[in-house]
């Protein structure tokens, strides 16, 4: 499977989503639906941007017993999204149970993959508010290596983890990676980033890129320029 650049339509609306996609005339990128956008448009926003001819990504990371998660991975495995997403603290049960669910009559499914811990955890408040004592990044490859067992096919990671999860899971198992700027960008409060070509060398398979793009005078150019670092 190739690499592609997922663009986070991180935005409160249908019209804004809309707005913003309209700007893109000839390729159509693969794009994210968040929680913030699902829940204000509701299914109906996957379809519309699906009938456009976009690849979408659903992140609604669900996390609930198996059985829930699985009836719910049913749910959307009918909403013919190309990947979607669980959290792996939700134990291997929940994880086989969600692929379960996910997959269709006719075998195939969505890509399915975790998010092992989220950017916004660190080491203290993992140990304060989680109680768990290993070293985050022993957590992080555990989780990956449980995600890995239960089936699925990748897990959302840091693109600095993006190698050791190669190393520990092998290369065909994906990693799909946040914080990715370009070198001349603003990177905000962020301090763990990679540009395009960085996250391209480390092994990303998948990189998703916001603001830098959304937010650019420019969305279609700075989407071009991730494509070319990236991919090449």
């Amino acid at each position: 499977m190739g690499k592609d650049v997922i663009i986070a339509c991180d935005f409160a609306s249908k019209e804004e989503t809309l707005n913003f996609l309209d700007k893109f005339t000839g390729k159509k990128p693969f794009v994210k639906i968040g929680m913030e956008l699902f829940y204000a448009e509701g299914p109906q926003i996957v379809k519309d941007l699906k009938a456009r001819g976009h690849k979408i990504f659903l992140d609604l990371k669900l996390h609930d017993i198996p059985n829930t998660v699985k009836k719910s991975m049913a749910v959307l495995s009918r909403l013919d999204v190309d990947m979607t997403n669980l959290h792996a603290a939700g134990t291997i049960s929940m994880m086989e149970g969600a692929l379960e669910g996910l997959t269709r009559p006719d075998g195939t499914r969505p890509l399915l993959i975790a998010v092992t811990q989220l950017t916004s955890t660190d080491q203290e408040r993992m140990e304060k508010d989680l109680l768990i004592k290993e070293p985050i990044d022993k957590v992080v490859m555990h989780y990956a290596h449980n995600a890995m067992a239960a089936g699925l096919d990748g897990v959302v990671c840091s693109p600095l983890e993006a190698g050791k999860v190669h190393e520990t899971c092998g290369d065909k198992f994906l990693t799909v990676t946040p914080g990715v700027r370009f070198a001349d960008g603003d990177i905000g409060d962020q301090k763990r980033v990679m540009t395009p070509a960085e996250a391209k060398k480390i092994g990303s398979d998948y990189i998703v890129v916001g603001r830098p793009i959304t937010a650019a005078a420019d969305p279609v150019a700075a989407y071009e320029r991730c494509c070319t670092e990236f991919i090449g």
